[in-house]
C-alpha cells in the first residue's frame, strides 16, 4: 500500500486530504512543519511526499533539499506560489511535480498516482542493465549511480526519466513522449520539466554541463542519450 505524507498546516485542507486518501487506500501521515515532516520521513519511510511551500518556521524549499538528501520518496509540491519561476526552484530543488492551489481533487490524485508509480520504478529491478562511460555508470538495477568513482544521489523523477532514454539509447525521444511516459497524460506539454530534469541530470552526471557528451538536446523535438 503506498503511504503519502502529507505536509500543510491548513488543518481543515489536511483533513479534506487525509479523507479522500485514506478512502482511497492509501496510508497517510501528516506534518504541520518542516520539522515535523523530516522526523516522520525518517521513521514512516514514505512513497510519496505533498508538500506545501509556505509552512512555519522552515520553508518548503529547504524541506525538498532535506528531504531528497535522506528519503527516495517522490515530491508533489502543492503551493499557492504560481510563477514560473517559483515552479523551477522548487524543481530544481529536487521537488518531482507542481501543483497549484486551488486544485480538483481528481487532478491531485492523477499526479499523486503517477508520482507512485515513478517512487516504483526507481525500486530495484534484477533485469536493469549497467551502464558504462568514460566518466560515470549507472547500475539501474540497484538504482546506484557514480561518477569519478563517487556516488550520485539521483530523484526517482530522474531515475525514471534515465531508464527511458537509455531503453531508447542512440535514438531521439520526443518531447511529448517523456513526459506522457515519466509524468503522465497530464502533462504532456509541461516542457519546462525536461528542461530542467536535464539540466540536473547534465549537472550530476556530465563531466562539463555546457558541452554533454551523453545527454543531448533537438531543439523543439526531445533528447537523446549516447552511452
Amino acid at each position: 500500500m503506498t503511504r503519502v505524507l502529507v505536509v500543510e498546516d491548513e488543518p481543515p485542507l489536511v483533513r479534506a486530504l487525509e479523507i479522500n486518501l485514506k478512502a482511497r487506500g492509501f496510508d497517510v501521515d501528516t506534518a504541520p512543519d518542516g520539522a515535523q515532516a523530516l522526523r516522520s520521513a525518517a521513521a514512516s519511510a514514505p512513497d510519496v511526499v505533498l508538500l506545501d511551500l509556505g509552512l512555519p518556521a522552515m520553508d518548503g524549499i529547504d524541506v525538498i533539499k532535506e528531504l531528497r538528501r535522506r528519503n527516495r520518496a517522490s515530491i508533489l509540491v502543492v503551493s499557492a506560489r504560481r510563477t514560473s519561476d517559483e515552479k523551477i526552484t522548487a524543481l530544481d530543488a529536487g521537488a518531482d511535480d507542481y501543483l497549484t492551489k486551488p486544485f480538483s481533487m481528481d487532478e491531485l490524485l492523477a499526479r499523486l498516482r503517477a508520482a507512485a508509480r515513478r517512487t516504483d520504478t526507481a525500486k530495484p529491478s534484477d533485469d536493469a542493465p549497467v551502464i558504462v562511460t568514460e566518466t560515470f555508470t549507472l547500475d539501474l538495477a540497484a538504482k546506484k549511480a557514480r561518477r569519478d568513482g563517487r556516488d550520485v544521489r539521483l530523484t526517482p523523477t530522474e531515475w525514471h526519466l534515465l531508464e527511458v532514454l537509455v531503453r531508447n539509447s542512440g535514438r531521439l525521444v520526443g518531447r511529448h513522449q517523456l513526459l506522457e511516459e515519466v509524468w503522465g497524460t497530464s502533462q504532456r506539454t509541461q516542457t519546462n520539466y525536461l528542461r530542467v530534469y536535464m539540466a540536473q541530470l547534465r549537472r550530476k552526471l556530465e563531466t562539463d554541463p555546457a558541452h554533454p557528451k551523453h545527454f543531448f538536446t533537438a531543439p523543439g523535438m526531445g533528447y537523446r542519450f549516447d552511452p
